[in-house]
């Protein structure tokens, strides 16, 4: 037998050797994976594109990668992805567009990639899941400010704007409906962050504030999917507070909210103002059978209208991710609303998107998605988790998120970052100690 100074004899490992027996080089690749996936989500593309890639990477430096691998093939959050990948796959025996299956086949790669990077390499400690988290919302804070800066160069051109029925993106090209998810997001995330004991005290300012700025933005550049989506979780939280919690002060509190936010708003934003009166004139536009080219929600009603004749149609399987929009635009041939070719649009909600694509299974495979890690309750009672998935639930009432690269990518960044690498942390860590209660915790 080996003895003691046989064993201490042995070279240890130096350089990026003593990184990758330690584990480190998986995690700091990770971390970078997760810094390049949300400035990308805020500014680049290329960016995006190339985080999960560095993920992988990551993934596969663990040094006991091959022992992780049993653990990831129990996590739950892993299969339902794979299983709507699975449904793509399948879909190459009844599609009718080829070139596009086989890009489809590659732009959701990431249901297979991204929970396997969160369940196979090695984990962010606290301290980097909350400086990623902070990112996050100090990023969308600043470049919200400096929208609202380029609004306020002329407000009352933006508002004529916003009565037609436009939108103002970001500064830095970021789509409307997207930008006003996010800085939703953000602000829920920053507002529970701020409120931990162990973070520095200007770091909890610096949050604090981007909560608030957040907000501002959200009201006045009148983002109506972000607003829609928080006052519904507030609503929410509001009805924890009350009837679970039995918080009745923050209950009565966060109702007010819910009152006096949207009246102030209304009455003190002119943008607010313009796109309200937009709204109901738009929705009038569709009830009375008037011309709706020009008119995004009354489109979007045709378009659920549609969407529901062509999953009628296919009602098991669908028609297919790739011949969605082909089916789509047959059916709008036998009846168009009256819209132009131009003017036809897909079906703006995401479950009725994938009703038509995969049918009951699709939907199905979708809400196990969605919904499904709300039925493990240590994964429901995590404050971020539900809003996460409440958020991104009624967002996804008025538009296909996932059809659109950039809402793709922040849905299935954020399942990963925050809802697999949750479920991994309960198999490790099933009941934490004390001293796992700290900083280590602290982000998810």
């Amino acid at each position: 037998m080996p003895t003691s100074e046989s064993i201490s004899s042995i070279p240890k490992p130096t350089g990026w050797k003593s990184w990758w027996y330690s584990g480190q080089l998986s995690r700091y690749l990770l971390l970078l994976a997760c810094v390049a996936g949300v400035v990308g989500l805020m500014s680049s593309r290329a960016l995006v594109a190339l985080a999960p890639v560095v993920g992988v990477v990551a993934a596969l430096a663990n040094p006991n990668v091959r022992q992780q691998v049993p653990q990831w093939l129990r996590l739950r959050t892993v299969w339902a992805p794979a299983g709507l990948y699975v449904l793509l796959l399948l879909s190459g025996l009844y599609t009718h567009d080829w070139p596009e299956w086989r890009h489809e086949l590659f732009r959701q790669l990431p249901w297979l990639a991204v929970p396997l990077v969160f369940g196979l390499a090695v984990p962010l400690t606290g301290r980097q899941r909350f400086g990623v988290g902070s990112l996050f919302v100090v990023g969308l804070a600043l470049i919200g400010a400096a929208t609202v800066g380029q609004y306020l160069r002329d407000p009352v051109t933006a508002n004529e704007a916003f009565r037609l029925g436009q939108s103002m993106p970001s500064v830095t090209r970021i789509f409307h409906i997207h930008f006003g998810l996010m800085l939703a997001l953000a602000a829920f995330f920053g507002f529970r962050m701020a409120r931990q004991r162990h973070v520095p005290r200007w770091l909890r300012v610096a949050l604090g504030l981007s909560v608030v700025i957040c907000v501002g933005v959200l009201h006045v550049l009148a983002y109506r999917t972000g607003l829609l989506a928080a006052y519904v979780l507030l609503l929410v939280e509001a009805l924890l507070a009350l009837l679970v919690r039995r918080r009745f002060w923050l209950g009565a509190v966060l109702l007010l909210a819910l009152v006096a936010g949207p009246w102030l708003a209304y009455h003190t934003l002119g943008s607010v103002r313009e796109r309200v009166n937009n709204t109901l004139f738009d929705l009038e536009q569709f009830e009375r059978r008037h011309d709706i080219n020009q008119f995004s929600l009354s489109r979007r009603l045709a378009a659920w209208q549609t969407a529901t004749v062509v999953a009628r149609q296919n009602p098991l399987l669908g028609v297919g991710p790739a011949d969605a929009y082909a089916a789509m635009m047959d059916q709008y041939a036998w009846r168009s609303y009256g819209l132009l070719p131009k003017n036809r649009v897909m079906v703006h909600n995401q479950y009725l998107h994938q009703l038509v694509a995969g049918g009951v299974v699709g939907l199905v495979l979708w809400l196990l998605v969605l919904l499904g890690p709300l039925g493990q309750p240590a994964l429901r009672r995590n404050p971020y988790v539900y809003r996460f998935v409440l958020l991104l639930a009624v967002a996804m009432l008025t538009d296909s998120l996932l059809e659109l690269q950039t809402s793709y990518n922040l849905f299935v960044f954020l399942y990963g970052f925050l809802i697999v690498a949750a479920e991994r942390r309960l198999w490790q860590y099933p009941k934490p100690s004390p001293a796992q209660n700290g900083i280590n915790s602290i982000f998810v």
